[in-house]
């Protein structure tokens, strides 16, 4: 697999974490007694999107670097075929 081949799976990888991340100590206001008047009570009273997209960033780099091992391993290759 080329350069290309692998920014693609590190992007759908990417974006799998981030579905996998993003509930992660989620609690709506509602749950904190928090309520922010104007809003949803069901939304989070702090997101932490860039602590959530870190998070992510590391996963995938984990997850395609056991994909890419995978791939590229010779041990593995004859139980590919």
């Amino acid at each position: 697999m080329n350069w290309i081949g692998y920014i693609a799976v590190y992007v759908v990888t990417w974006m799998v974490c981030l579905f996998v991340v993003l509930p992660f100590g989620a609690h709506s206001q509602s749950e904190t007694g928090e309520v922010i008047a104007g809003s949803e009570p069901g939304a989070p009273p702090v997101f932490r999107i860039g602590k959530k997209l870190l998070i992510t960033s590391v996963l995938a780099v984990f997850v395609c670097g056991l994909i890419y091992v995978g791939a590229t391993n010779p041990v593995l290759e004859r139980y590919w075929r």
